[in-house]
């Protein structure tokens, strides 16, 4: 019998044991061999400890049961050898060895599955290896707030774990700012919406997080997100703690943090010399906007965050509401001078639309001079605009609201010694003709971006 037909009679022995089973699993089988998932090694080692307590046994018994126990296998061994060459003997000795080690750890590692993943919607070998590569990813801070941060981190939570969102605290409309009023609670809402875009379960828990009640005495107009982050605020006593809880409650892929723990009330100053106090009276006001600060001056950043900006791969400010959403993050000094003071690649994302109250008629250029006026240092290398122009509809039914495309003035953007990163990152609902950043496509961007630097 030649080598060649023993091989045949193996892999059709394999293929007999392994009978039903698809080339999907046996796919997932080998993928728990796969680079950096940390299991050969551990597997090895439990082989060499069994060995070393087999032969710890062995020293201590002073061999002597080990002694007939190999005597009389070996005996075994020569009477099957006597029978059966040895070339036989020994690769269906092998084959069978190989089964019932493939066996053994297959059952088990189903076993394990079975009780870490029970609803069997998604391998856990898959699980493990996206684990490892996501923590694996680039160390990225945001800037900003508003639904422009929350729809970036939702794209970006597919390329990395390692996400610090750094939200404003300004917030005092709505139901945030009822419960800053009440209760003297830093606003959740920015906060809301970071943590449930970068949970696991994220269309569930955004349906839970933003639904807003509409019975009950003093609920109505209150999101249950909002009351949730109120009440870990109350358990804990601060809202880093709180949304500390809260994150690991939610499997939050990331960090949330707060820019600062002070209570922080933004004001404006306009162009027909009215000062406006209050971040939800600004854009009300509908005047233009020559100077913006907060009250109390200079608050103390959270240490955390500017930790988090000094181990920072890559710093992106933006996308969302100019004044009202990234610029109240700017105003704490701590965490201007640790961006400014960076080395790491640096990006602003620009709006697409001219927001009405705040930014109308801004160029591309007239955002980068708010944010270097506001703050007085270059915070930014680059800055990303969006290249395609949004459909007729859509035109008319801003226009309709005063909204209008951001347009870019590149020599003007240029000489405020900025590069300039065109793509086409839009989404349009066709339906209501809102115009919105894709956030798989800007986050994709954004990395590429990232890895040319």
């Amino acid at each position: 019998m030649s080598s060649m037909s023993l091989f045949k009679r193996a892999l059709r022995t394999l293929q007999h044991e392994s009978k039903g089973r698809t080339p999907r699993q046996v796919n997932r089988w080998f993928k728990w061999l796969a680079p950096g998932l940390l299991v050969k090694r551990w597997l090895l080692i439990s082989a060499g400890g069994v060995l070393l307590t087999s032969l710890g046994v062995a020293i201590w018994v002073k061999l002597t049961p080990i002694f007939y126990i190999i005597q009389f296998i070996s005996q075994i061994l020569e009477a099957i050898a006597n029978f059966v060459p040895n070339y036989v003997s020994g690769p269906i000795a092998i084959i069978v060895g190989l089964i019932l080690v493939f066996w053994g750890q297959t059952r088990t590692l189903g076993s394990i599955t079975e009780v870490l993943k029970p609803e069997g919607d998604e391998e856990l070998v898959d699980v493990l290896l996206a684990h490892r590569r996501l923590y694996r990813g680039p160390k990225i801070v945001v800037v900003g707030g508003g639904t422009g941060l929350s729809t970036l981190l939702r794209g970006l939570k597919v390329y990395s774990a390692n996400i610090t969102a750094i939200v404003t605290v300004a917030d005092d409309g709505g139901s945030s700012g009822r419960l800053r009023q009440e209760f003297g609670v830093l606003p959740p809402g920015d906060i809301r919406n970071c943590l449930a875009a970068l949970a696991d379960q994220e269309k569930l828990l955004t349906e839970l997080f933003q639904y807003r009640f509409s019975a009950g005495n003093g609920l109505v107009g209150h999101s249950f997100g909002n009351l949730f982050l109120t009440a870990m605020s109350e358990i804990t006593g601060d809202l880093e703690r709180a949304i500390a809880a809260s994150s690991q409650v939610l499997a939050v892929r990331g960090r949330v943090l707060p820019a600062t723990l002070s209570d922080v009330c933004l004001w404006a100053e306009l162009a027909d010399g009215r000062r406006i106090e209050g971040e939800s009276h600004i854009t009300e006001a509908n005047g233009k906007i020559i100077k913006i600060g907060c009250t109390p001056e200079n608050p103390p950043a959270l240490p955390a965050v500017i930790k988090a900006i000094q181990e920072a791969d890559y710093i992106i400010i933006g996308p969302g509401s100019l004044y009202t959403s990234i610029i109240p993050n700017l105003l704490v000094p701590e965490i201007t001078e640790a961006i400014a003071a960076s080395t790491v690649p640096r990006i602003y994302v620009c709006n697409i639309m001219t927001q009405p109250g705040e930014t109308e008629g801004y160029t591309v250029s007239d955002h980068i001079q708010a944010i270097d006026n506001a703050c007085g240092k270059t915070l930014f290398d680059a800055v990303l605009v969006h290249r395609k122009v949004p459909s007729a509809q859509a035109l008319i039914k801003y226009a309709q609201v005063n909204s209008h495309p951001v347009f870019l003035d590149r020599e003007a953007t240029h000489q405020l010694g900025r590069r300039i990163v065109s793509v086409n990152v839009m989404d349009e609902d066709e339906t209501t003709n809102l115009v919105r950043h894709n956030p798989e496509r800007l986050a994709r961007v954004l990395l590429r971006w990232y890895s040319r630097c």
